[in-house]
């Protein structure tokens, strides 16, 4: 299934630290880059869906919205939007009260490029075993494994598991493919672009599938 939206690329949501999986009372900063103050830093939760950025007396910082103190309601999909209706990227937050997390890019990593997961309890990271897809991939003494020159048949869900200290929950794993040169097309006259949301086909947990928030761009 495809979803199509048209969409002007004017900013680009920013996570850090850039997971997509916390545990409780930790905190995670959200920020709207752009050419804009006017984006601000929305989100479809089971707490509520609204703005998380003031307006800026001089209209030119950027929003910048830090939730000190996770919660697992604060589980959802985040984005930046315009005083116009125009959207940006969005990203997947999920919140644990569970032992272990898999600590993996909050955004879509471009193909070719390496990319590390790291598999942790709340006080380090130990040995632990890796699964893609529900298949075991890797074990690892060192908590972690990196997927050098990522390629589409890396996307996919992803967990791990410490013996004797807990599973993560899933967390999809987004390659996002290199746009070749020769194929690039002259930009629209009307300044916009059309942009395709394909959602994963995998059967996903409620935390890690891709979500089809009600928004209005």
């Amino acid at each position: 299934m495809e979803l199509t939206t048209l969409c002007t690329v004017l900013a680009t949501l920013r996570v850090l630290p850039n997971k997509s999986q916390f545990f409780r009372y930790e905190s995670v900063s959200f920020s709207c880059e752009g050419n804009s103050s006017e984006w601000k830093v929305k989100r479809n939760t089971s707490r509520d869906t609204n703005e998380k950025c003031p307006n800026s007396p001089d209209r030119k910082n950027p929003c910048h919205f830090v939730i000190g103190d996770l919660y697992t309601s604060d589980s959802g999909v985040y984005w930046c939007e315009s005083e116009a209706g125009r959207c940006s990227n969005s990203v997947n937050i999920t919140v644990t009260g569970g032992s272990v997390i898999l600590e993996s890019p909050s955004v879509p990593v471009m193909e070719g490029e390496s990319v590390t997961l790291i598999c942790r309890n709340q006080t380090s990271t130990l040995s632990a075993d890796f699964y893609k897809d529900g298949g075991l991939i890797s074990s690892s003494s060192s908590g972690n494994i990196t997927i050098h020159r990522v390629s589409k048949s890396d996307e996919g869900l992803y967990k791990c598991n410490i013996s004797d200290g807990g599973q993560s929950p899933d967390s999809w794993l987004a390659v996002r493919e290199a746009v070749r040169q020769e194929s690039l097309a002259p930009p629209p006259s009307s300044g916009f672009t059309s942009c395709v949301w394909r959602l994963p086909r995998a059967e996903l947990s409620d935390a890690a599938r891709p979500q089809e928030e009600p928004r209005r761009c």
